[in-house]
């Protein structure tokens, strides 16, 4: 007898992340996968640059690359886009900027909401009806930007995905909720508001969303809280305010503006602990002694009332002098966040720094100076604290368990560093003599923070700090808690800014559920959590674009100056430069060095080698540079090389001057 037929094997259906090139062709990134799928641009099926996707795998293979059908868009990646509007008699078509391979819009006139033909538009995506050979969308903003900066940073938050406005829904959503408090009507709240309490935060900031209490037990023993805004009792699950959050999943942080999350009167008003009104909070209370023991902890929702609002510098302003309001209160509060912050980097966190700058800008936006942050002991008091109750809560989470399986939960996760990566960047510091202890991964973290107060002030401080934060995985969302690597927690999450972080929120809502005794597992958790890791990801991309964009601005009246800088980075077509004064980065390209030599791309020395001279640009490296032009719409600067006294210019110039003099006794 012969065998029977068996089944025919279905298509494998995956889910990944669709990347058109400019080109047109499409690629589908699967977790996992060693190489990206092929989709070619007939089995797009309706999804665009970005998209979550599901496909099925075909078994066609082009080159290295196996072919894939979109089946489903599972996700948008963009919902809003940027164009120019085109308008008829009877209707209108969107043309969106974007290179890669976008369809025109059609939109209804109805849909226009006052753009004219040619006007500027931000277009929100409707649908795509099965059939329809273009999607439909409605206008949602007209961009009339006061000027070329503000238009081009309202560009770069809808490129990222952030939509410039809340719907009306939303808006009346957040103008309905009320702030007042009812004793009676919250009785399992406990009641903080008559214990000292204060917020620290930026000079400038509006949206306090966490304060700390204290209260003396006895001559050795406090209780300090850590108060967070208690978002998630005004933004409900699966209201319109929850799904805008969500969808947002940030806020996100340009150098003239912000565009948040939550609606003001969710951010600024209801939610933010300002001075002297009672707010509803979600706390962490520790009884902690005078050596900086934690005894116990209690967590649950509170009532309390800021009595000052501080901001970073008055708190410095108190350490520094020991004297000011409430000086006996921080001082102490400051001595706990120090025994904290050893204890940390005793345990094996990672104490990397990385210069982060910030603008000053005059009343039309333009900037004036650039100015470089400094992390002081006042923002290092907040972040300990921070870092106490973010852990505490994780820590308290991850013990609860329903039936044998753990509570699903949004941990903040940071993996070890890949050792692939590693290796190079462990030889490479070698080379200025300092070693590295790789045998496991408590030892290598001790090995970073020996080699972090080895390089301070010396030259090479700069590049092995960039070079060291590149080696490091980038922290995510997932309900699968590894831990938290660059931090040495085996337990972390993030619970401490709900008004800005969406994860924050899902976060309250799981402990809330845990302390009502009332668990209902989120089967989408870990979809949520890889959701809100990528508008992240979009938030950092749109405040680097945001920040580049400043510089250039700053930097085009500057055309033509000489300035000092260091080798920030190094490719095969060029190296980068970031100058000393102006923290500003930009390009010296390979091409404008070729009168001095023939450079060749070194990976392992992070450098350019000339092959005639034996001269290197290294990562680290100072230089002299030109600034020679500064590009707005490319957010670009360019600059080029100048050498100095006894450089490469003299060598090559005295080596021609040789070759002649031979040619002559010959």
């Amino acid at each position: 007898m012969g065998k029977k037929p068996g089944k025919k094997k279905q298509p494998a259906l995956v889910r990944g992340t669709l990347e058109i090139t400019r080109s047109g062709m499409g690629y589908v990134i699967v977790e996992g996968r060693d190489n990206d799928l092929l989709i070619r641009p007939h089995d797009f099926n309706k999804a665009m640059d970005g998209d979550t996707v599901r496909v099925k795998v075909k078994d066609t293979r082009s080159g290295k690359h196996v072919e894939g059908v979109i089946e489903e868009v599972l996700e948008r990646k963009h919902t809003e886009f940027i164009g120019n509007i085109l308008v008829s008699e009877s209707f209108a078509f969107f043309t969106p900027d974007n290179q890669k391979a976008l369809p025109d819009f059609y939109v209804s006139l109805k849909n226009l909401n006052g753009a004219k033909n040619n006007d500027r538009v931000v277009v929100k995506f409707l649908g795509w009806e099965k059939g329809a050979k273009k999607p439909e969308g409605e206008v949602v903003t007209i961009l009339k930007g006061k000027d070329a900066g503000d238009l081009a940073m309202k560009e770069i938050l809808i490129q990222n995905g952030f939509p410039l406005e809340f719907s009306k829904e939303v808006l009346t959503e957040a103008q309905s909720l009320n702030g007042t408090i009812d004793e009676k009507k919250f009785l399992k709240r406990k009641d903080y508001r008559d214990v000292l309490t204060f917020t620290i935060d930026p000079a400038d900031a509006k949206d306090f969303d966490d304060a700390l209490s204290i209260k003396k037990l006895d001559d050795h023993e406090y209780e300090i809280g850590v108060h967070i805004a208690d978002v998630s009792h005004f933004v409900t699950d699966g209201s319109a305010l929850d799904k805008e959050a969500y969808s947002r999943a940030t806020s996100v942080y340009l150098p003239d503006r912000v565009d948040p999350m939550l609606p003001e009167k969710i951010s600024n008003e209801l939610c933010s602990l300002r001075p002297n009104e009672d707010k509803f909070t979600f706390s962490v209370l520790f009884k902690i002694n005078s050596k900086g023991k934690v005894k116990d902890y209690w967590i649950g929702k509170t009532f309390i009332h800021s009595d000052h609002r501080f901001n970073y510098d008055e708190v410095q302003q108190i350490i520094e002098s020991k004297q000011g309001l409430y000086s006996e209160e921080i001082l102490l509060i400051n001595s706990l966040a120090r025994i904290f912050r050893k204890e940390r980097f005793k345990n094996g966190a990672i104490n990397f720094s990385s210069t982060e700058i910030k603008f000053k800008l005059d009343e039309s936006g333009k900037p004036i100076d650039i100015i470089v942050k400094e992390s002081k002991e006042s923002h290092q008091l907040v972040e300990e604290f921070m870092l106490l109750a973010n852990r505490t809560v994780a820590s308290h989470v991850s013990k609860i368990k329903i039936g044998k399986d753990p509570v699903p939960f949004p941990y903040r996760v940071h993996d070890t560093p890949d050792e692939e990566k590693l290796k190079p960047f462990v030889a490479f510091a070698r080379k200025f003599g300092y070693k590295f202890d790789m045998k496991n991964e408590e030892e290598t973290a001790k090995s970073f923070n020996q080699l972090m107060i080895d390089v301070h002030g010396k030259p090479e401080q700069h590049v092995l700090e960039q070079l060291g934060i590149r080696t490091m995985a980038k922290a995510a969302y997932t309900t699968t808690n590894i831990g938290h690597y660059g931090l040495g927690f085996k337990d972390y999450c993030h619970f401490t800014s709900p008004i800005r972080r969406y994860p924050d929120i899902m976060v309250h809502r799981v402990l809330h559920e845990i302390l009502e005794n009332s668990i209902h597992p989120d089967k989408k958790m870990e979809q949520k959590c890889v959701h809100c890791s990528q508008k992240e990801r979009n938030a950092m991309e749109a405040e680097r674009a945001g920040n580049k964009y400043k510089q250039v601005e700053f930097m085009m009246d500057k055309v033509g100056e000489e300035m000092e800088g260091v080798i920030s980075g190094v490719s095969s077509f060029g190296f980068w430069v970031e100058t000393v004064n102006e923290k500003c980065e930009g390009l010296v390209s390979i091409k404008d060095l070729v009168e001095y030599d023939d450079f060749r791309h070194d990976d392992e020395q992070y450098a350019l080698a000339g092959i005639r001279t034996g001269k290197k640009f290294r990562m680290g490296d100072k230089v002299n540079v030109k600034l020679v032009a500064a590009n707005l719409e490319k957010r670009q600067l360019d600059f080029d090389w100048i050498p100095g006294i006894g450089s490469l210019k003299q060598k090559a110039v005295s080596s021609k001057k040789n070759k002649k003099l031979k040619k002559s006794k010959k």
